[in-house]
């Protein structure tokens, strides 16, 4: 059904009053001829053109009301009724109250006024029927269901096709809603996207960063510690050659074995003793050097059954040993190390342990993640960093007195094949 309050065109608002002109001239002719009074037909045609003038035309707000419609289709029909009822040739007027039915009385009334017309039709069509005898009344009843049927079935019709185009628009409406919303949740997902991305560029160099701080204290700052410490020997080897030159020698392997990791690290391969060995071999060789430089005995046990691991676990592990030894020979003061690297089920563990002095715990800063800054305490930060970076763990026990031991635990996957 239209809508109600939609603008009626000129034709339907004036064609009525036309027709019901045109039919009270007709019904003026024919009865002053039959010399039958006017009064009250005229009288009847006047309310007709007053109710439609007065409720309908001169009110448009009210054709949005659907109880005050129906209650101006139901007199419309009554007035038609007794019109057609008086004069036949009024059947004519009722296209002009299918039209009201139509588009102003709301579902479901719309086929009750609908059928009500065609009642009202079917007894002007059927004026000269003599409805006492049977026959008559079967015809009229027949010449009813005639006008009222086909009518009440349009009116069905015309309902579903009018729900499908409601349905349609509704469609139409949620589908461009829901662009709508998906042009708005594209563009967020786009700024989204860039966030991320230039998070990840800044996670990257801050990594890259912390990488290199890691790779440059483990390799130049261990060599140049050695160094300095070698030289600082060979200062006090006085009057004894053999001394200073071994103290040089060992300073000059030092700087060689930096600069080569220093360019290993610019290049970021794998550190220089895993390029041909197990990590096994690796940490045998690592230890066996810093034995030969700080003169303390290290011993390294391997348990389990060795098997390659990521290489970048390796190379995680391989760095810890190394600045454990460098923070036993800086801050020990030890007479034995142990080196023990376990291949379990599920992990590779690397235990470092010294009989030194040891330290407090409680000097450990947790919310930087290793000892104090200010005491020169960024391997035990590199540390934690790289166990970190490979969902690994740290912990480190110590106590006065009583040495230091440095336990590192990473996830043991496999190598892949050609790693």
């Amino acid at each position: 059904m239209s809508d109600p309050a939609a603008r009626w065109s000129v034709p339907l608002t004036v064609g009525p009053y036309a027709l019901l002109a045109l039919l009270t001239g007709v019904t003026v002719a024919i009865k002053s001829s039959a010399g039958t009074s006017l009064i009250v037909d005229l009288v009847l045609c006047a309310l007709t053109a007053a109710w439609m003038l007065g409720v309908f035309t001169l009110r448009p707000a009210w054709r949005a009301r659907p109880p005050v419609m129906a209650v101006f289709c139901a007199v419309l029909i009554l007035l038609t009724a007794i019109l057609a009822i008086r004069a036949p040739w009024f059947g004519c007027f009722t296209p002009v109250a299918y039209v009201y039915a139509f588009r102003l009385l709301p579902w479901p009334w719309q086929p009750v006024g609908v059928g009500a017309v065609a009642a009202v039709a079917g007894t002007a069509q059927a004026y000269g029927v003599d409805k006492t005898t049977a026959a008559g009344l079967v015809t009229y009843v027949a010449v009813v269901a005639a006008n009222a049927l086909p009518m009440c079935a349009f009116a069905w019709f015309a309902r579903r096709g009018a729900r499908q185009n409601e349905e349609r628009e509704r469609a139409l409406q949620e589908a461009r809603e829901a662009n709508r919303r998906l042009a708005v949740s594209l563009a967020e997902n786009a700024a989204l996207h860039e966030r991320l991305l230039a998070q990840a560029r800044d996670a990257g160099v801050r990594d890259e960063r912390q990488r290199m701080a890691r790779e440059i204290h483990d390799t130049l700052a261990q060599g140049l510690t050695g160094i300095v410490s070698q030289l600082r020997a060979a200062e006090h080897a006085g009057d004894d050659p053999a001394a200073w030159r071994r103290h040089v020698a060992a300073a000059t392997k030092l700087a060689r074995e930096s600069l080569s990791e220093a360019r290993r690290s610019v290049h970021a391969l794998r550190p220089e003793p895993l390029r041909s060995a197990m990590l096994s071999e690796a940490l045998a060789g690592v230890a066996e050097r810093w034995s030969a430089l700080h003169e303390i005995p290290v011993q390294v046990t391997t348990t389990g059954t060795a098997r390659p691991i990521r290489p970048e676990a390796e190379a995680a592990l391989l760095r810890i040993a190394q600045e454990a030894l460098a923070n036993v020979a800086k801050h020990a003061r030890a007479t034995r190390v142990g080196v023990t690297l376990s291949y379990l089920e599920h992990e590779a563990a690397l235990d470092v342990r010294d009989d030194g002095g040891g330290f407090d715990p409680a000097l450990l800063d947790a919310a930087a993640g290793g000892f104090r800054a200010d005491r020169g305490g960024f391997g035990l930060i590199a540390m934690r960093q790289r166990m970190e970076s490979l969902a690994g763990t740290l912990q480190v026990e110590s106590e006065p007195g009583a040495g230091t031991g440095i336990s590192a635990r990473v996830p043991a996957e496999r190598a892949e094949v050609g790693a």
